[in-house]
């Protein structure tokens, strides 16, 4: 394992919390029921097997599911990319930041999670609650293919709607820096999120030469803020 140039001590740097501004002007939260019949839409979908959650960021190092069984996979034609913007979680609307969702194009390397069978509906329910940004959504339930050592398999991923109020396109990485460095909200801060993620791809094996470079840009970042 590589070691890091942002650490947990420069994170802690800029660690913080801020008050929950609650959902933007305009929009409205889903309820209990909304996400149930969300999770009931989706499933009924779902292709035949088992069911599988693929998993490229927070998932991995946060899952707060119930699985059977975990394996290394590749999504083809989808990357992992900072473009969802968030006025809440881990920003505000004064300082937004910026989420990891898939995006289209080039290939993206995670883990894919069987999960158990036991209310389904349920869990897929609390998945949409914990990764849908807003109500409408622009981080979006989708079936991909993935391929694993032991065969293809479809899985359950959350993908960037280019067309959805929170997309933020494709940054350069030296803005994603300024901003992750920066920005927190009531869930911690930016360079938290960034750098739990790193880390566990590291701690996996998974190597995001994207990612990699980012974190040595959001590394210098923080130097430059709490130096002054």
């Amino acid at each position: 394992m590589r070691a890091l140039s942002l650490t947990e001590e420069l994170v802690s740097r800029v660690e913080r919390t801020e008050p929950d501004p609650g959902p933007d002007p305009g929009t409205t939260e889903h309820t209990h029921e909304e996400f149930q019949a969300l999770a009931v839409a989706f499933l009924a979908h779902r292709p035949p097997g088992d069911l599988w959650l693929f998993a490229y960021g927070s998932l991995i190092w946060n899952p707060e599911f119930d699985h059977q069984e975990s394996r290394r996979a590749l999504a083809r034609g989808w990357h992992r990319s900072f473009c969802l913007t968030l006025t809440r979680w881990r920003g505000t609307r004064e300082v937004p930041a910026l989420m990891l969702a898939l995006d289209r194009g080039g290939s993206c390397a995670g883990l894919v999670y069987r999960l158990r069978e036991t209310a389904p509906v349920t869990q897929v329910a609390k998945l949409l609650e914990r990764e849908l940004d807003g109500n409408p959504p622009t981080n979006v339930p989708r079936w991909i293919r993935v391929t694993t050592p032991s065969g293809p398999v479809t899985a359950m991923a959350f993908v960037a709607d280019p067309k959805g109020r929170a997309y933020a396109g494709r940054l350069q990485l030296e803005q994603v820096a300024h901003i992750v460095a920066r920005a927190a909200g009531h869930w911690g801060s930016s360079a938290q999120y960034a750098w739990r993620t790193i880390a566990k791809l590291e701690e996996f094996g998974i190597r995001d030469s994207s990612l990699w470079r980012l974190q040595t840009l959001v590394a210098a970042e923080i130097l430059k803020i709490t130096s002054k």
